[in-house]
């Protein structure tokens, strides 16, 4: 589980640093408080021999419907960051599931694997 969330970290940086709205310190923040909050959001729900079990609930979606994810919104708040000056997509979703981390801007768009 930390290695997938530590690439999910490492991709939500560069989306932070090529927005440039957040200062590295408290974008350091932010995503040590996202970190921290994906793993106490996917404890108990992590299934290495199942890895599409409860795919729905370890996913980021950010779109139209959904425009501030709740775990980042918490991160947001625990941090003291703006949602808005994350800078993300109008719509993106991330897939964090056992030994694969996916992504994938717009709804008719291929999916990034790592």
């Amino acid at each position: 589980m930390r290695q997938e969330i530590e690439a999910v970290l490492i991709y939500l940086k560069r989306l932070l640093k090529r927005s440039g709205k957040l200062e590295p310190p408290k974008a350091k923040l932010f995503l040590e408080r996202l970190g921290a909050a994906l793993q106490e959001k996917f404890r108990g729900h992590w299934y290495p021999e199942n890895p599409s079990k409860g795919q729905a609930y370890r996913c980021i979606r950010v779109n139209r419907f959904s425009r501030e994810d709740p775990v980042l919104l918490q991160a947001c708040r625990e941090s003291g960051v703006q949602y808005s000056d994350l800078g993300l997509p109008r719509e993106l979703t991330l897939w964090i599931d056992p030994g694969e981390v996916c992504c994938r801007y717009g709804e008719g768009s291929t999916v990034l694997r790592n």
